[in-house]
């Protein structure tokens, strides 16, 4: 790759997250089940992954800390405002395809 450093490396990679997650946040529509069924990962698994970086640097982030970073709100005035509930097939379909790491 044309001279592409650690550093750019990982700048890159955090300006794509950022855009990912902006991009999220403006797709409230979309159901983090029906990421999950689709894409196999969802807000839910980003705020994870976030929490895991952090802890492998040594940096402790409460559950709700890196869901906050991820939904750029509170999870819970989150739910209240986007979650619905799932329609039965959507919840069969998760469980019949639910990665083995959730």
């Amino acid at each position: 790759m044309a001279d592409l450093t650690p550093e750019r490396q990982r700048d890159f990679e955090a300006a794509a997250f950022r855009r990912l997650t902006e991009h999220l946040r403006t797709r409230s529509d979309v159901q983090n089940i029906d990421l999950m069924n689709l894409a196999g990962f969802c807000r839910n698994c980003l705020s994870n992954w976030y929490r895991d970086a952090a802890t492998a640097e040594g940096v402790e982030l409460s559950k709700d800390e890196s869901r906050e970073i991820v939904y750029g709100m509170p999870y819970a005035e989150w739910q209240a405002k986007h979650q619905t509930d799932a329609s039965p097939e959507k919840q069969a379909a998760f469980e019949q395809n639910r990665p083995k790491d959730h």
